[in-house]
């Protein structure tokens, strides 16, 4: 009928405001473990959640899919190159912060979005309509401003958001879950964190998982830090409109960028606010542009049903 109504489902909803809230709060953690080597803390990362992911993977009765996974070849090339991509993201997002860096992080996962459209068109052969265009034309001035008056950041925002629009690609290639995903790319990563983490502890500071209760305990939080959000965004994303989950994928670059203004007291360069207003005003098209064809395509739906 005409007048039904669309209601959001509520615990989609909520599981997707966790998420994005877990991960908008990551620079706050990562305080706690500030005086950790990033290299070392993304090793134990890898380390602390591999367990975590196998403990849902026996849970939900999922390792029949990952055994099928395991047996694709192209599959796990994908997941490899996956891997590889996600390690890199989460070694420069860590470096970032602990070194004063958190509007660049924050500039890099607003560009994000935008990069994957640009991908979706070279290498998809998707379609972009002329605000996505525009939109993306915005984040491509911000870069540039930014190449111009930031260059020493620059890399940052760049880095972040090609690894992680690199990554998304690669996962679309493959057809499994979230949570088996994280989890082969987690065993992937794992000899090469051991490694790591074996090279610190034989070092004259030894491992900075025995410094202090403290600090262990921290750098043990990285695991669910990085598999508790992911899984529930997976589960929102199965209840929520994908142009929903669109609008609220630029909630978690707002929370770091209050984060760099409220809580590291960051200075904000000019070159950066003007990169943030350009980047702002991409973001807003796009979501107008995203808010009206939902619209548009719901409307179309209720004519035929009448």
């Amino acid at each position: 009928m005409a007048g039904e109504s669309h209601s959001i489902d509520r615990q989609g909803l909520f599981l997707a405001l966790g998420a994005h809230a877990i991960w908008g709060s990551m620079p706050v953690y990562l305080l706690l473990v500030k005086q950790v080597p990033a290299v070392e803390f993304v090793a134990w990362r890898v380390i602390i959640t591999l367990p975590i992911c196998l403990a849902f993977i026996f849970q939900r009765k999922l390792i029949g899919e990952m055994r099928g996974v395991l047996r694709d070849r192209k599959a796990m090339l994908s997941l490899l190159g996956s891997a590889l991509l996600v390690g890199a993201n989460w070694l420069i997002y860590v470096w970032a912060i602990q070194h004063d860096h958190v509007y660049a992080a924050s500039i890099g996962y607003y560009i994000l979005p935008l990069l994957m459209m640009l991908l979706g068109l070279i290498v998809l052969r998707e379609k972009m309509s002329a605000p996505q265009w525009i939109a993306v034309g915005l984040a491509a001035i911000a870069v540039t401003v930014l190449a111009l008056e930031e260059l020493a950041t620059l890399w940052v925002s760049l880095g972040l958001a090609s690894s992680f629009a690199l990554y998304g690609l690669l996962r679309k290639t493959v057809a499994a879950r979230a949570l088996v995903g994280l989890t082969l790319e987690s065993i992937i990563l794992m000899p090469i964190a051991a490694v790591i983490a074996l090279i610190y502890a034989a070092g004259p500071d030894g491992s900075s998982l025995t410094h202090s209760w403290g600090q262990g305990l921290s750098i043990a939080l990285g695991g669910p830090m990085t598999a508790i959000p992911l899984l529930c965004f997976a589960a929102a994303a199965r209840r929520l409109p994908m142009v929903f989950m669109g609008f609220l994928q630029f909630l978690s670059p707002t929370i770091v960028f209050g984060m760099g203004l409220f809580v590291f007291h960051e200075e904000l360069h000019i070159a950066q606010l003007l990169a943030f207003l350009l980047i702002w005003s991409g973001v807003g098209l796009f979501i107008w542009h995203q808010w009206k064809s939902a619209k548009s395509r719901s409307a179309l739906q209720a004519t035929r049903k009448t």
